[in-house]
């Protein structure tokens, strides 16, 4: 696993927003616009279909040097290859998930606006943590707010990458990447867009503007 992905613009797929024959070319649009991870996101009940999908964005994924994440399901995560698995509040906890999927997989977990689960997916060996939402969000309407300062906590105190997540745009992420967000994590802004490349080369400028500043000032 490269570690120094784990950095960037983070694409969430959405079932909903193509037919499934189109999911590999839109997220091979998503990933020539600067994605560096995506995350599979399926909440059907046929598996026999989702194991298609995730086996293909794999391929597809491994073949353009992006990180595929599955969504709340370690043992699809095991059977596509994947590079690993996010978990939410009710899909276990990252040990589990590690004991099925290995040390080398890539581990998430969802921290909504919650200091102290941030603090036990960190010691439960997650690899990166999110937060949110922090605008409002079509995709997660009654998601609980989540504040800028989560974000400056984690990185003075937390030795994980922060991924940013719910409502935000290529205008509004920029205040997240500058309070310290390795990855703004995106759903309708790159996937529901008139051009997919486009957008998601708008996403991935904002961290190239910081990292330019950033080196500049030393």
């Amino acid at each position: 696993m490269n570690r120094t992905s784990l950095h960037g613009l983070y694409a969430i797929t959405d079932a909903e927003l193509q037919e499934p024959d189109q999911l590999p070319e839109r997220v091979a649009q998503a990933i020539d616009g600067g994605a560096r991870l995506v995350q599979y996101r399926n909440k059907s009940g046929d598996h026999a279909a989702r194991l298609l999908q995730a086996l293909a964005l794999a391929d597809l994924c491994r073949a353009h040097g992006a990180l595929l994440i599955i969504n709340d399901d370690a043992e699809l995560a095991a059977d596509s290859g994947a590079d690993g698995v996010h978990l939410g509040r009710d899909d276990g906890d990252p040990a589990a998930a590690r004991r099925r999927l290995g040390s080398e997989a890539i581990i998430g977990v969802s921290c909504y606006d919650q200091w102290a689960r941030a603090l036990q997916a960190a010691e439960q060996g997650a690899n990166y943590i999110a937060f949110g939402r922090f605008f409002p969000s079509r995709t997660k309407p009654q998601a609980v707010q989540a504040n800028l300062d989560l974000i400056r906590r984690a990185k003075q105190q937390l030795a994980v990458p922060v991924a940013a997540i719910g409502g935000i745009t290529a205008q509004n992420g920029a205040q997240l990447v500058a309070a310290g967000a390795d990855m703004l994590a995106v759903v309708r802004g790159v996937f529901a867009a008139a051009d997919i490349r486009q957008a998601a080369s708008a996403y991935a400028a904002l961290f190239d503007r910081y990292d330019d500043k950033r080196r500049e000032h030393g």
